[in-house]
Order: structure tokens, then sequence, then C-alpha cells
């Protein structure tokens, strides 16, 4: 990680730590950088999600890009993907999106695409993080008819849906959807993008506040919409998350189908019609030990990444792979996207069920999850990392993981986004991983808070 990106941009508290100045500066800065590489007057989209904060960083962003000669489309709330499509699109040469993602509205963070739509290398990062850190003196600002222009794009989310239409084949006419938009993103496109396919729609969590994304629901809080699609007699339910580039299921009795299933259904598929690549798929160190049974029993080589999309998806594209992800439901599909994308991840799995006549419940017997605990324990900031250096932490975990031997693993590793320290055990006896994850825990507690 860099100074100021970390493994999915820059975040930060809000105006404390991502401050206006900071981004003023990034805009600048990528203007700069972008019209050095590109042509000297970058145009720069920029889409945003609900947060409070996300209409003054935008401000700020566009002063700095038009500072620096640069023009401004905003885009106004989108989700992420819409951003690595639109960018594409467009022709810009640069895209940025403001959101923290999955967490919660006091944070907010500022992801940078190229002009190809991935985000942009570790290079072009240092380089933008030098201009702001080392040399801000070096980057040029105009005047006169030579500032750049804001401008407001009406189209841009008419276009990305209809670009997600486009790759789909089947309609879904007779399913009753329930969608759980985290009061983010895709308040502006789902509820349009499924009735369009012929889906019956009924929305939760879909009035932002600028307060309340990611708030008790979403692909992170996801009961509440286990209990509205058992409640309700609807087919299947999607969570989607603050910036909608993740996506979790639920299938018609209520029951979580993450991420990890959501691949072994599609991997299963994919791999019958030939369209799974080299028959292989892309999960992190995270994914659950019952992914490797399923991929084991289906001829399906996994591959493994370190944890966060960015790994994901550097392997993928080493590898010549078009399918991976993380059972968070951050899934790629690079046939057809550059980024996760939550809601052609449920396109492929509704088209899934359509094609198959097959509810999700009976899709998802193919894998079996073993028992897995994950505790999150929040630390200081000036605690980061120290854990690894702590004896009497590490020992601890040696000695549960001789314990567990071959039927199971523990992975302790910190947040790339947040000071959180994250457990993760899996194993064949729910009992005795939840005893090893909350002593494990509490021990970081003591020793760090």
């Amino acid at each position: 990680m860099g100074r100021l990106f970390g493994t999915d941009g820059v975040r930060g508290i809000a105006i404390k730590e991502l401050t206006v100045e900071l981004c003023m500066q990034i805009g600048k800065s990528l203007a700069y950088v972008m019209g050095e590489s590109s042509r000297p007057h970058p145009t720069i989209v920029i889409g945003k999600d609900t947060r409070a904060s996300s209409d003054v960083l935008e401000a700020a962003l566009c002063a700095g890009i038009c500072a620096a000669g640069g023009d401004a489309v905003c885009l106004g709330v989108v989700p992420t993907p819409a951003v690595a499509y639109l960018v594409q699109k467009r022709r810009a040469q640069a895209g940025v999106m403001i959101s923290a993602s999955h967490n919660s509205a006091e944070f907010n963070g500022v992801k940078i695409f190229g002009e190809d739509g991935y985000k942009i290398s570790d290079d072009t990062e240092a380089l933008i993080e030098a201009f702001i850190l080392d040399r801000p003196g070096r980057v040029q600002t105009y005047s006169g008819d030579e500032i750049g222009r804001v401008t407001h794009d009406q189209n841009a989310v008419y276009d990305y849906v209809t670009h997600l239409e486009s790759l789909i084949s089947n309609r879904f006419d007779g399913l009753k959807i329930a969608i759980d938009c985290a009061n983010g993103c895709t308040c502006t496109t789902a509820q349009e993008l499924f009735t369009r396919l012929g889906a019956t729609v009924e929305r939760i969590h879909a009035e932002p506040d600028g307060m309340n994304i990611n708030l008790d629901c979403g692909s992170t809080h996801i009961g509440h919409l286990m209990e509205y699609v058992a409640a309700h007699g609807c087919h299947v339910g999607l969570a989607f998350d603050g910036d909608g580039d993740r996506c979790l299921a639920v299938d018609e009795t209520g029951e979580l189908v993450d991420g990890d299933k959501l691949m072994a259904i599609i991997a299963k598929v994919w791999k019958e019609q030939g369209k799974l690549k080299k028959d292989s798929v892309v999960v992190t160190v995270l994914s659950n030990l019952g992914f490797t049974s399923f991929a084991r029993a289906n001829g399906i080589r996994r591959i493994t990444s370190n944890i966060g999309d960015r790994y994901v998806l550097d392997k993928m594209l080493d590898g010549g792979y078009n399918l991976g992800g993380e059972q968070n439901g951050h899934i790629f599909f690079l046939d057809d996207a550059t980024t996760g994308d939550g809601q052609l991840s449920a396109l492929r799995i509704l088209e899934i069920m359509v094609r198959t006549n097959k509810k999700l419940s009976e899709l998802a017997t193919i894998m079996k999850r073993f028992p897995q605990v994950m505790i999150n324990v929040r630390i200081p900031n000036y605690q980061r990392e120290n854990w690894k250096n702590d004896d009497i932490i590490t020992d601890l975990i040696d000695r549960r993981e001789a314990e567990l031997g071959d039927e199971g693993r523990i992975l302790v590793r910190e947040s790339g986004t947040e000071p959180i320290i994250r457990v993760m055990i899996e194993g064949r006896e729910f009992t005795q991983i939840n005893r090893m994850a909350m002593e494990i825990s509490e021990l970081i507690r003591q020793r760090l808070c």
C-alpha cells in the first residue's frame, strides 16, 4: 500500500481525514498526470454514492481537476462499476468514484479508474501521491479560458442499465425478487434494471438520507432481507453494498447464498457450457474450505489469491481467467466487465435459475460450507501491524492451529481499508472454532486496545 492509497483507493473519515483539501489535491494531481500521459486537457468522469459527504468531496475534486485544466463530467449517484464502464464509453482519460463501499456513512473514499476501465496501477497511484505529498508545486494550474469545465451527464444511469441489460439473453418474467439496496448507489439503477427484464421487484432499504448507507442493511447486514424473502414469498433476494460492486443472495426459504456458493453455481454451469476459461476460478484465502471440495469434485481448478479484490483481479489477468471473486460477494466477470459488479452477479444467477428452471436453494446444494467464524476486532490506528510482533498473540494462534490440524485453519489479518483485525477460523465443529475465535479476538483486544 502507498502513503495515501490503500488496497481500494484513498479512504478515511470524511472531511476530517479525507479532507476537502486532499480531494482538491487528488483532482489536481490526477488531471496533471492524465494530461501528461494522454492529452493536455483530460476528461475525467466522476460518480458518487449517497453519503452526505459525497457532494462536498465531489465539488472539491471538480475544483482540483478544473484548476489543472481538466474537464470534470459528473455522473451523479451511480454504482462503482458504472464509472468503470462509462469511463470507456465516454472515452474519458480517467474515472473517479467517491465512495467508501460497504463502510458506514462517516467514512468516504476515492477510487480511480484508467481509460481502460481498470483501477489505475500502483505506479500511477505512486505518481499521484508524489505530486500531492512531495512536489505539489509541480502541478501546473490554469486561468482564463484554460480552466476546465464541469458538466453533468444526464444519461449515465440509462446507459449503464442498458449496457447490463444487453449482456443477458433471458427475461425474468414471473420471478418475484426482493432487493436490498443498502440505501446506496443501486437505489438509482436496480428497480429499472430488473423491471425492464420482466421481474416483479420489491425494494427494501432504498431511501437514502445521507447517513443511512449500509446501516443495518445491504450485503453486510443481510438478516432483514432473509426475513423479508421468507415472509413475502419471493423467489430470491439480492443484497448489494453501498457502492453496488458486491452482491449476496437469499434463496426462497430465506437462507443466505454467499459469494463462494454463487461462484460455485456459475462455475459449474459455465464449465458444462465450455465458457469457464481454463476450467478455473480465482478465490481468496478466505474462501470456505467447502469451495475446495466442490471444485475438486467437479474438475475445477481453485486458484488462490491474497485477500482483496485488487489481488483477485491481478491473478485473473495474469492467468487469463474469466471468473473469480470473494466470499463477500465481490465477483468479477472479466468477459463483460473490468471490475466487480453486484448487479451483473445477480443477473448471472437469475439467468441460471431461469435456464435450469431450478430454485436457488436447489442450485446451492452443489457446495456444502464448512463451519466458519469471523470476528472483527477494531484497533487504534497506531497499533496497525503490531499484533504480528506480539509473541503472546502469535503463540496462541500457533497452538490453536496445531489443535485443528488438517481439519481446519486459522487466518488472522488486518483489513486494508479500516483499522480492523479479522480473525477467521474454519473447521468441522462449530463449537470448537467459535471458542477459538473468541479466545484469540479477546487476547488481541487485551494486548492492543
